[in-house]
């Protein structure tokens, strides 16, 4: 056993409310829990500290120690699945953090049945990626020090999620911002990667303010920031409504940056300057999934304020639609692809809003969404890596016979993201949708439609990106300073989107039918809620298959049975709509607006205020004093006979003023 490691089990109690746990003794297999954080850290700092001795084994390195985490995870979590029920919540305590009298912080490490899926999802598709990423980045001189920051990345995630208090969580909360800053900016010679990976970090703050201040609250509140603590006295109705509140939207807050939902989603596709392999892995199963886990892992906070659970829901619906219109507008491969991401995590946090109806539901598509939606970003790769770097779709046209296997996965991924059955996403999709008619009332029914038009409108614009880039005729050309010569990539690429593929099929029908999902996460988020369907389920199946599918007919018609344009039509040939959608709804234009340009005139003006009346003050100050002792100098001569007249002088003025006093 690692000294200083002292290991105990949180068995869960009142499920219904999602987290009341209590300790107890454990040990086993769960000791090496630390193992999971420590395999990709120690990887990232051989090859960071190794230097260029490393470059030729760097990305083995990095892969391997992914790869070496996942195995310990699998074995930690067949260990977790042996467990009974109630004993499923594992903390390992590894050393006091922060003892100031009575606050005591320990960094410790929970595993349970949420975030053992979650370490799965990590490092499970996060090996695949690596294994992708020996191939895609063979060329580059850099590859070392990307697969460093690959794994650092990795530690990061899985120090969040592990985490068994918020202070841990926000340990690995920054370092996660931090890791994902360096990979956005690899390519740092490109001015648009390092203005990329810049817009991330600081639009990452802003969220990383609430998250700070939420965990403040709790220890002002609750004396604590453990979770035990914090969801106990949550749930035993310890703190006052507005406080909880206050939390939760601060939490949300946290939420919305991390995982890029409105307002905070301008980021996200700004991101997409980074290497393929590095869209694949913040964009799919690691960094935006974080905010769902915060608010999933917070249940009992967000079960107690229907206020906070509301301002989720609409930022939910907001988000998936604005994802979704912009998603249509775009022809850059990864563009659509981030925006579809943008997208998902809005149907997720619809999800999670719902409270203990769609908390499973929300991590169901979650996982399910890790894979089609890699699959997907590594499809994309696979097509620029064979298009010479050329991300522009109205370039590409026929591909689909020169690359059969990214053809045949890439569309895997694409079937189970617009939800056709039997495809993961129909499973995942279709329930958030049911659940969110269930809701009853106005506004269940305002939530539904918002959640049914979208999976229309991701249908067009998906089917619009599979058509353009392997269907129709080819729209690039073979000869020239722009030759491209397409052809499939090598087994290091394909083998990954194969597997990735697989779970696109069948994760979703894995997760949600009988339960399976919502079964095994009750304990933590709590039971899942029955649900008063306005809306047969069977109705609900059948619109939203309705609306695919029509969504699917109407971008095949539009771009598979007329020609595309190999140029994308001027602003002046298209809709208000779609040039307002190429400039990201102005939310951009917004950000500076509202927020960039006041910056920038308070930054001038507190600059001009400390230069001019700060400083002013101070250098007058100290002028005034240096030019009065200048002239106080002078009286100094040297000569006593000055000494004798200046005292006789005074003693004349005291005898004086003495004189008057007396007359008086």
């Amino acid at each position: 056993m690692t000294p200083g490691l002292a290991t105990t089990v949180l068995a869960a109690g009142a499920p219904e409310h999602g987290g009341a746990v209590h300790y107890t003794a454990a040990s086993g297999v769960f000791e090496l829990s630390w193992l999971l954080i420590v395999l990709p850290l120690a990887g990232a700092a051989v090859l960071l500290l190794g230097g260029k001795r490393t470059d030729r084994f760097g990305h083995w390195v990095g892969t391997l120690a992914a790869a070496a985490s996942f195995v310990v995870g699998l074995v930690i979590f067949i260990a977790l699945v042996g467990r009974d029920s109630s004993d499923r919540a594992v903390s390992s305590h590894l050393f006091a953090w922060m003892p100031v009298n009575s606050f005591q912080v320990d960094v410790g490490l929970l595993v349970d049945q949420l975030s053992g899926v979650f370490v799965l999802l990590i490092t499970g598709v996060g090996t695949l990626i690596h294994v992708y990423s020996i191939g895609y980045m063979a060329h580059d001189p850099g590859r070392r020090r990307f697969f460093a920051y690959m794994n650092l990345f990795l530690a990061s995630m899985l120090l969040l999620v592990l985490g068994n208090n918020f202070l841990v969580l926000y340990a690995g909360w920054e370092l996660v911002g931090l890791s994902s800053y360096l990979l956005i900016k690899f390519w740092e010679y490109r001015p648009a990667a390092a203005t990329a990976a810049n817009k991330a970090f600081y639009m990452n703050r802003v969220g990383d303010v609430g998250l700070a201040l939420a965990i403040m609250f709790m220890f002002a509140t609750v004396g604590s920031t453990n979770y035990e603590d914090v969801f106990g006295a949550a749930a035993g109705d310890m703190i006052g409504y507005g406080t909880i509140t206050a939390v939760a939207l601060l939490l949300l807050l946290g939420a919305c940056g991390k995982s890029g939902q409105f307002p905070l989603q301008a980021w996200l596709p700004d991101a997409m300057e980074g290497p393929t392999p590095i869209s694949a892995l913040i964009h799919a199963a690691t960094m935006v999934t974080a905010g769902v886990y915060l608010i999933a892992r917070c249940a009992p906070i967000f079960n107690e304020t229907q206020a906070a659970r509301t301002v989720v829901l609409i930022i939910g619906a907001v988000t998936l639609l604005i994802g979704c219109v912009i998603g249509c507008a775009y022809d850059d491969i990864k563009k659509v692809l981030a925006y579809s991401t943008v997208s998902q995590i809005g149907y997720m946090f619809l999800a999670v809003g719902l409270g203990p109806a769609g908390y499973a539901l929300g991590i169901a598509h979650l996982l399910a969404h890790g894979f089609f939606k890699a699959g997907l970003f590594l499809g994309s790769g696979s097509v620029i890596h064979a298009m010479n770097d050329e991300q522009d779709m109205r370039r590409y046209g026929g591909l689909r016979r020169l690359m059969p296997v990214t053809w045949v996965t890439f569309g895997l991924g694409y079937l189970a993201i617009i939800g056709l059955p039997p495809f993961s996403g129909f499973f995942t999709k279709d329930k958030i949708i049911e659940t969110a008619f269930a809701k009853g009332g106005t506004s269940g029914y305002i939530y539904g439609i918002v959640a049914l038009l979208g999976a229309g409108i991701t249908a067009f614009y998906m089917t619009r990106l599979f058509v353009m880039t392997f269907h129709g005729r080819p729209r690039w050309s073979t000869e020239g300073a722009d030759a491209k010569h397409p052809h499939e990539s090598p087994l290091s690429m394909t083998v990954p989107m194969i597997l990735l593929a697989v779970g696109s099929v069948a994760a979703g029908g894995l997760f949600i039918v009988g339960g399976t999902l919502s079964d095994w996460l009750a304990p933590v988020v709590g039971e899942h809620g029955e649900a008063h369907h306005t809306l047969s389920p069977a109705v609900v199946t059948a619109l939203t298959l309705v609306v695919s599918v029509g969504g699917f007919a109407g971008a095949f018609l539009r771009y598979q049975l007329r020609p595309v344009a190999a140029v994308a039509p001027a602003d002046s040939e298209v809709s208000l709509l779609t040039v307002a959608a190429r400039r990201d709804l102005y939310a951009n234009t917004f950000n500076e607006v509202a927020f960039m340009r006041p910056g920038q005139y308070l930054t001038r003006f507190l600059v001009w205020f400390d230069s001019v009346v700060i400083d002013g003050v101070v250098r007058g100050t100290a002028a005034g004093i240096g030019g009065l002792s200048g002239r106080l100098r002078r009286a100094q001569t040297g000569y006593v006979r000055t000494y004798a007249l200046s005292m006789l002088g005074g003693t004349i003025l005291v005898v004086g003023a003495l004189l008057l006093v007396r007359a008086g």
